[in-house]
């Protein structure tokens, strides 16, 4: 369900009282409040109820992770999750990256022309710095593995890699990422919070 305007959401209350929600979410490090209908995606509410267009609406499907965010450090394609899911999480969209000077990863992405048309850039950008974090950068292999969600029908793959590579050749990638990987999907796996 699209919502452009509160005006939607009053109405999707009214006629469905059972689904509208008031959610207050934390995205890049500020807090909002909004009246939404349960159903909307965490993508739907960056977008079209926070204006945050940054991240970008590709296939609604989950397949080409156009729409890749941050919750909580780890990679989410926002399509698939619902807002209401992402209460007291933090959220982290390509607009909270820079501050004041671009981040890291995407000045590697300028220098070695990671992107084309750019659609699909910031959640190439958001998941390259989601896979640094997780420490799965031990090879080009490994890193294109990892990056193998996130399309791009220009195919700058190779410069993509190119600008993980560079970032990590100074020394951003943390030591601790592996194995708080490793931890966090083997809590995911026996269902621990």
């Amino acid at each position: 369900m699209l919502e452009t305007d509160e005006g939607q959401v009053r109405e999707s209350e009214a006629a469905y009282p059972q689904h509208a929600a008031a959610i207050v979410l934390t995205i890049n490090g500020e807090s909002h409040q909004l009246p939404v209908d349960a159903r909307t995606t965490l993508l739907d509410a960056l977008r079209d109820r926070l204006h945050l267009t940054g991240t970008k609406k590709g296939c609604g499907l989950g397949q080409c992770g156009a729409c890749t965010v941050l919750v909580d450090g780890r990679r989410v394609v926002s399509c698939l999750t619902l807002a209401v899911m992402n209460q007291g999480k933090e959220i982290t969209t390509i607009e909270g990256l820079a501050d004041g000077e671009l981040h890291p990863i995407q000045k590697a992405f300028i220098e070695h022309d990671g992107f084309q048309c750019g659609y699909c850039t910031p959640g190439q950008i958001m998941s390259a710095i989601g896979l640094i974090q997780e420490g799965r950068t031990r090879s080009d292999d490994e890193i294109r593995e990892n990056m193998s969600g996130n399309l791009c029908r220009c195919g700058a793959y190779t410069n993509i890699v190119a600008a993980i590579k560079d970032v990590l050749a100074q020394g951003i990638d943390p030591p601790e990422a592996m194995r708080q990987a490793v931890e966090a999907i083997q809590q995911d796996a026996n269902g621990e919070a």
